[in-house]
């Protein structure tokens, strides 16, 4: 019977010992668990604050691609007047220029 007891009794060892590692795994992984959430945690702020700084970006962005538009659409029109400008002038110094013409071959205007 003792000998029975003493295997009884190495069995017995044997558990706690498992127990015993069993709860050091658990303790280990409950720590590892604790700094994945932190980490979830941390990463999940990070991701707020680049959104947020994201959303600011792209409004910003919207902003000064519509003031781009709108420069694009009054240098178009102005260069357009320009233009139009630019040939009046033209057709003007083209009919000045015929005028002074005739006038050169006019018999009124020569002298003597």
């Amino acid at each position: 019977m003792t000998q029975q007891g003493a295997v009884l009794q190495g069995y017995n060892n044997e558990l706690v010992k498992c127990i015993e590692d069993l709860c050091m795994q658990k303790e280990e992984l409950n720590k590892q668990i604790q700094q994945a959430e932190e980490e979830k945690s941390k990463l999940q702020h990070e991701i707020q604050v680049l959104s947020e700084q994201l959303e600011c970006v792209c409004e910003n962005l919207a902003q000064k691609v519509a003031s781009r538009n709108e420069l694009d659409k009054i240098l178009a029109e102005t260069e357009a007047a320009y233009m139009k400008i630019l040939d009046s002038s033209r057709t003007l110094l083209n009919v000045l220029k015929k005028e002074v013409g005739s006038l050169k071959h006019s018999p009124d205007l020569k002298t003597n």
